[in-house]
C-alpha cells in the first residue's frame, strides 16, 4: 500500500472528514481490519486564511510548499492539498517535491465526466467562485462550464464557510440556504452542483437536492485510496467511492 501525504488543518473540521473517508474506503477495499498507511501535516489555518485576506498567495504557498516537503522527508508516496481553495498555489506544491500531487479538480472532473455532465454550478469560498483556477482547468482539462452564483450569493457563501462552518457550527438556515443557491444554478442552466468547499458536504449531508451533488472531499479521498491501493489492483481501474450524491427515485 503506498503512503497518502495530506496537507490538512484548513479548516480541521474538512480534514477529520478526509481522514475518516480514506480509511472507510481502504476498509472497503480490502477487508474490515485494514486502515490506510497515512502522513497528516495540519497547518494552523488562522495563518493560512491571513494570507488569503492579504492576497498573499506566494506566502501561503510557500507555507504549503514546505508541508509538502515535511510530507515526502516523512516517507509519504503522492500529496493532497485537503481544500479547495488553496489549490490556487497547487502548482507551488507541485513543484516542491517529486511526488504526485493529486488534484481536487481532477478528481471532481472525472466524476462530473462519468455522467456525462457539461454545465454545473460551483460553490465554494469568493476565492474558488471567483478565480480562475477551479473554473479554468475544469474546462480545459474536463470540458465541463462551471456557473457561479450572483456576487451576493457570493458573499453570503463565503462568510457562512469562514464564520460558520470553518468554526464547527453547522446550522439548518444555512443548510436551506445551500438548497437555495442549488436551485437557483439549475435554474440558470446548471445539470448538478459541485461542493467546491471541502466543508459544504458536511454542511449538506443527506439532504436532497434534486440533481447531482458532487462532493470535492470525497471524491478527492477517492481518489487518493485509488492511488494508495493501486499496486494491489494492477490493470484495474475502481469506480470512484462517491461520484456524486444522487437523488433517489
Amino acid at each position: 500500500m503506498r503512503t497518502i501525504g495530506l496537507i490538512g488543518g484548513m479548516s480541521w473540521e474538512s480534514t477529520v472528514e478526509y481522514y475518516r473517508l480514506i480509511n472507510r474506503g481502504v476498509r472497503d477495499r480490502l477487508g474490515p481490519l485494514h486502515s490506510a498507511r497515512l502522513l497528516l501535516d495540519s497547518l494552523d489555518f488562522s495563518v493560512i486564511a491571513a494570507c488569503q485576506r492579504a492576497g498573499d498567495w506566494d506566502g501561503a504557498g510557500a507555507l504549503l510548499a514546505e508541508s509538502a516537503r515535511r510530507l515526502q522527508a516523512g516517507g509519504a508516496d503522492c500529496i493532497l492539498i485537503s481544500a479547495n481553495t488553496m489549490h490556487i498555489v497547487a502548482d507551488t506544491v507541485a513543484a516542491a517535491t517529486a511526488l504526485p500531487l493529486l488534484h481536487i479538480v481532477d478528481a471532481t472532473g472525472r466524476a462530473i465526466h462519468a455522467l456525462g455532465l457539461d454545465t454545473v454550478l460551483l460553490l465554494g469560498t469568493a476565492f474558488t467562485m471567483e478565480q480562475p483556477f477551479f473554473r479554468e482547468r475544469m474546462r480545459r482539462d474536463h470540458a465541463v462550464r462551471c456557473l457561479v452564483p450572483e456576487p451576493s450569493q457570493r458573499a453570503e457563501l463565503h462568510r457562512v464557510i469562514y464564520e460558520e462552518l470553518c468554526a464547527g457550527q453547522f446550522h439548518p438556515q444555512a443548510r436551506q440556504y445551500l438548497l437555495q443557491l442549488i436551485a437557483d444554478g439549475v435554474r440558470a442552466g446548471a445539470q448538478g452542483a459541485i461542493l467546491g468547499c471541502t466543508e459544504l458536504g458536511l454542511l449538506l449531508g443527506d439532504a436532497e437536492a434534486g440533481v447531482p451533488v458532487f462532493d470535492t472531499a470525497a471524491l478527492h479521498a477517492a481518489a487518493a485510496v485509488d492511488f494508495a491501493l493501486l499496486e494491489r489492483r494492477v490493470g484495474f481501474s475502481p469506480p470512484l467511492d462517491r461520484p456524486a450524491n444522487l437523488p433517489v427515485g
